[in-house]
């Protein structure tokens, strides 16, 4: 009888085990227009045949029925415009008809949405049951609705998306969310930069969950606030990095010399950086020091040897290493360097002083410029090397550090090299003697021009160095300079689309910064960061294929590839890069993998144990569901440090670099 039982509830464990609802859509009509670009940035796929998202466009010759029921059954349907499905859902376009060019949404209502180009549209009647998205904002005029029907749910647009998809419904897919769509896969490998003077007075375990729900792997922290010591700032920074590691969430200090702190230019103004004006080079929030005086290196050197060393650092990021600013030579007040000691060394090489190129126009001739532009390169070049080793001499100490430069891009906007002397050729063969990553931030002068400018940068930078795995890319998530549309900061759809297209061109995505994200946008992050190339559902079976490996929504107890699988936490089953098959399976392992921040290769249930490789920049953290008894690293016995990261969980520190890890 015990054994009638027992089989019982296993044949009932596997029933409820279940792969994600929906992983694929089809569009119905003479053209799919943006939509394939609007679904696939959350990670839902292409379908040849049958697809759990159907659109349907104005011109899609079909019966009703089958919608109907598809939506019923669990499916879900999306109506474009005015068409005879779109009536059979309640969606009946009026004689009446309204201009729209300015649109309200329901959830940030007070969010300017305008649309670059005005539209004539009929004034639609809805369903009593739909709930209305988004209104034009001044007459009401609904222009997305949808409802929940059956087990699925039916969203309804009164107009196209817009050529790229993002043009006039910025939150169409939290829309689909709200009716019960969820994405299938997740990732959490994505890097956000974090001020704290915008969070200072915080709960910080309720931050840190949220970031790694977002799929936030490493927070950059705004470290110059913390140059000093003081004991209030430093026991915050102190909770702020144990209560993300807490979380799995690594965190850098994020540096952004030649500004040193607030108070290290009050100290001492005898090395402020000069301007072509020969003013103090206060520019925005910067203070920039002169650190080319060797007086002034070796002190900002020994505060960031002190720095590094008070806190539980996992990695260092050199960001915005070079000059000012991006109108280059032509704004006087704003071109820098122009201290003592650079016009020194630039007068001792050519013979003259290059003050002079701005105090005396005829003296401005472009061979001049030209040589000062130059050698301006080179004096960043030189600074980038000088800090590389600084920073090298403190991971020889402290092997766990990760190490990251953060570069404008002067690939794709050219004129960057000679606005501020920043010059990619010169700093990527430093990836042949240096370990690091090497974060190619997006200029503002190019922040309009939508998604698809990521694979092109990755090409251009992928021909100046063969460590193609060390390229990552910076989003600026800001509002823009430029006239942009619908919105003046990416969000919804248009952000998605930029990290998902960053995420498949690049190892590594970065985000400026965690607190210009929309809330309303968070909860779709880890999905435009997935990366997965082919998703095919065989019966109760599930095959993935990703590059990078991926996180699939999933209920219950799971085989991988025939085996139980070990790493999973959250309803989300963690998989390795490459191909693999999930299935039911009988019973969790009895010691898992909960989360984990390195780059998971392989991993596998042993005799009540875990065994797992992987590869990491820095350190690694893995949450486990229980205290282990015994660890094994590559072989040998190992005591890493463990720590308490909550109820039910038990976290490590893994070393860097490749390692197998054998968990009892």
């Amino acid at each position: 009888m015990r054994l009638a039982a027992s089989s019982l509830l296993l044949l009932l464990a596997a029933s409820a085990a279940a792969a994600p609802g929906t992983i694929d859509f089809r569009v119905e009509g003479k053209d799919p227009g943006s939509w394939p670009d609007v679904l696939s940035s959350v990670g839902f796929l292409p379908a040849n045949g049958k697809a759990g998202i159907v659109v349907l466009r104005g011109d899609a010759a079909a019966p009703a029925e089958p919608w109907l029921e598809h939506a019923e059954a669990g499916g879900f349907v999306i109506l474009e415009g005015a068409s005879p499905v779109a009536e059979a859902f309640g969606f009946r376009a009026g004689s009446r008809k309204v201009r729209v060019q300015n649109t309200v949404d329901e959830r940030r209502p007070k969010l300017p949405i305008i649309w670059e180009q005005a539209l004539e549209i009929p004034v639609f009647e809805v369903p009593p049951e739909a709930r209305i998205f988004v209104r034009e904002r001044h007459g009401g005029a609904p222009l997305m609705a949808g409802f929940k029907k059956g087990a699925g749910g039916v969203l309804w647009v009164a107009a196209s998306p817009g050529e790229r998809g993002y043009e006039r419904f910025p939150y169409l897919l939290q829309a689909l969310t709200d009716l019960g769509l969820s994405p299938p896969f997740r990732a959490r490998r994505t890097w956000a930069f974090f001020d704290s003077s915008y969070r200072s007075r915080a709960d910080l375990e309720y931050l840190a969950k949220r970031w790694r729900m977002a799929g936030i792997a490493a927070l950059h922290v705004a470290a110059w606030h913390y140059f000093e010591p003081e004991p209030w700032r430093d026991n915050w920074l102190t909770g702020l990095i144990e209560t993300c590691h807490r979380n799995a969430i690594l965190v850098y200090a994020w540096l952004e010399l030649p500004h040193v702190s607030e108070q290290f230019w009050r100290d001492h103004p005898e090395w402020r950086e000069k301007t072509a004006t020969l003013q103090d080079a206060h520019l925005d929030w910067r203070k920039l020091m002169n650190l080319n005086n060797r007086e002034c290196f070796r002190a900002v050197a020994q505060g960031v040897r002190d720095l590094i060393n008070r806190f539980d650092w996992d990695g260092i990021n050199l960001a915005e290493l070079y000059f000012e600013s991006l109108e280059g030579a032509d704004n006087a007040s704003r071109f820098t360097p122009m201290n003592d000691d650079v016009r020194r060394e630039f007068r001792g090489l050519h013979g003259f002083d290059p003050v002079e190129l701005f105090r005396d126009p005829s003296a401005r001739t472009p061979a001049k410029l030209r040589l000062f532009l130059d050698f301006r390169a080179e004096l960043a070049r030189r600074a980038q090397v000088e800090w590389l080793e600084q920073i090298g001499a403190i991971r020889e100490k402290r092997p766990h550090l990760d190490l990251v430069l953060t570069h404008v891009d002067d690939r794709f906007d050219q004129g960057i090299r000679d606005a501020i002397g920043a010059d990619a050729a010169r700093v990527l063969p430093l990836l042949d003697r240096h370990d690091f990553t090497f974060l190619i931030e997006d200029p503002a002068t190019i922040w309009h021009l939508g998604p698809q400018r990521y694979p092109e940068i990755a090409r251009r930078y992928q021909q100046l160095t063969r460590r193609t795995d060390k390229l990552g890319i910076d989003i600026n998530v800001v509002e823009r300079y430029q006239d942009v549309y619908p919105t003046k900061q990416q969000t919804g759809t248009e952000l998605f689309q930029l990290v998902h297209l960053a995420s498949q061109a690049f190892n590594r995505v970065a985000l400026y910064f965690e607190n210009s994200i929309l809330p309303v946008d968070l909860p779709l992050l880890p999905a435009a960061a997935s990366v997965v190339e082919r998703a095919q559902r065989n019966g109760g079976r599930l095959v993935v294929e990703s590059r990078y490996g991926t996180g699939v929504e999933w209920s219950g107890p799971v085989l991988v590839n025939g085996s139980p699988w070990p790493a999973a936490g959250g309803g989300i089953v963690w998989l390795p890069p490459g191909t693999h098959v999930l299935e039911p399976g009988g019973e969790e392992p009895a010691l898992r993998l909960l989360d984990f921040n390195g780059d998971l290769k392989a991993a596998a249930s042993r005799g009540g144990g875990i065994e797992f490789s992987y590869s990491s920049s820095s350190r690694a953290i893995a949450i486990l569901n229980r205290p282990p008894t015994s660890i094994e690293i590559d072989g040998e016995e190992a005591a890493p440090a463990q720590f308490d990261a909550g109820p039910g969980r038990c976290g490590l520190y893994l070393p860097r670099g490749q390692h197998l890890v054998a968990v009892r």
